[in-house]
């Protein structure tokens, strides 16, 4: 397949292209600069630009058969409107038979109030809080906007190892917490890109 990443220079999306490289895949990367990247593999095509630049966004998926926006940032107490703004640019850019797949995280939609007590209670509103504001506005405009799109909510983030053991719930009954590394959040994100079947639905991945 043909795929875009979007937040691909570290975290989940450093992991979705990795290993959609190890699995044959021709890889887009949208990055800020080229430089960043400590990836190289004659199958990984770099567009340098910006996730809040309607252009770049336009290159990135031109073409592709599934984007995946691994968007994240490390300035956790700014008002943020990166996530949303690249989900409008995903809007205007993609066509009806391309697949989105986003990952957000626990704490949006109906996942909020399903993580552990410290973690709903204080690390998200008191930390995360305007991240989490705007991640609220993309799945917003993903829903509204984007023809076929799975949005991936990923628990607790580790660096542990790629195992292939973990859950994809939509029913969050009786859930409370979890963990998941990075690199299973890819194999989930990978095997959705080859195999969708979750396609308008927010599963919360925990292991």
């Amino acid at each position: 397949m043909k795929i875009a990443v979007i937040g691909a220079t570290r975290g989940i999306g450093l992991e979705v292209v990795k290993q959609a490289l190890e699995d044959d895949h021709d890889v887009t990367a949208l990055v800020r600069d080229p430089d960043r990247m400590p990836v190289r593999h004659p199958r990984l095509h770099l567009v340098q630009g910006d996730a809040r630049d309607p252009e770049s966004v336009a290159t990135a998926v031109q073409g592709q058969d599934v984007v995946c926006d691994c968007l994240g940032t490390k300035n956790v107490f700014a008002r943020t409107m990166l996530f949303s703004t690249c989900a409008q640019n995903l809007a205007r850019a993609l066509r009806p038979e391309q697949l989105l797949i986003a990952v957000t995280g626990i704490g949006t939609g109906d996942s909020r109030g399903h993580g552990t007590f410290l973690y709903d209670h204080v690390v998200l509103p008191l930390v995360l809080g305007r991240i989490y504001a705007d991640k609220e506005r993309q799945e917003r405009i993903i829903r509204d906007h984007i023809e076929r799109w799975i949005i991936v909510r990923p628990g607790i983030l580790t660096n542990g190892p790629r195992t292939g053991r973990y859950r994809a719930l939509v029913d969050l009954h009786g859930v409370r917490g979890g963990r998941i590394s990075r690199a299973d959040v890819a194999d989930f994100v990978l095997s959705q890109a080859k195999s969708p079947t979750f396609i308008g639905k927010t599963p919360l991945l925990i292991s």
